[in-house]
């Protein structure tokens, strides 16, 4: 019985660390927030307005999102340190799907600015505004999971919402 849990315990101990989806959902989340707000920031930093440079926009920041969660997955993986089976880190890049799912609604305000579905000009604003307000969604939604009360989740999406007005602040500073 004791060799048996010893044998239980070295399988799990092999296997790659599964994140719990919560924990997943909140950091990719919050990360893909974040890098959307900071790469909106970047991207209309010298003012280009233009429907062509919207379009632009919205690829590199997809193209960024992607290349973050690739580089992310595969950290994890690396460190890790376990032996590894055959589809293990196609798994592990696949948990990186919340970072990407994040950035994908300023990718949205970005191409469609560029579609000329709205003006081109100042959509930075709105795209900041969608990425504070996820980013107090997930604090609030995360903080009720995790059975606080409704004044705490308030407070601690209020603390998430923080990140992004110190990046946009920064942004208007940095201009």
């Amino acid at each position: 019985m004791i060799v048996e849990g010893m044998a239980d315990t070295e399988a799990a101990a092999s296997r790659p660390q599964q994140h719990d989806t919560r924990e997943a959902v909140l950091f990719g989340g919050v990360y893909g927030s974040v890098l959307a707000c900071s790469m909106v920031a970047a991207l209309t930093q010298y003012g280009h307005t233009s429907r062509d440079s919207r379009r632009y926009d919205a690829a590199w920041l997809l193209v960024t999102a992607l290349a973050s969660a690739l580089a992310h997955g595969y950290a994890h993986y690396i460190a890790e340190r376990a032996p590894h089976r055959r589809w293990d880190a196609l798994r592990t890049l696949a948990d990186e799907w919340p970072l990407v799912a994040a950035v994908l609604p300023t990718g949205v305000v970005l191409i469609g600015a560029g579609w000329g579905w709205w003006p081109a000009k100042g959509v930075e604003y709105p795209a900041f505004a969608l990425n504070i307000t996820l980013l107090f969604t997930l604090g609030l939604v995360t903080a009720r999971w995790s059975h606080r009360s409704w004044p705490a989740a308030v407070s601690i999406g209020v603390g998430d919402a923080m990140l992004g007005v110190v990046v946009v602040v920064a942004n208007a500073v940095i201009k």
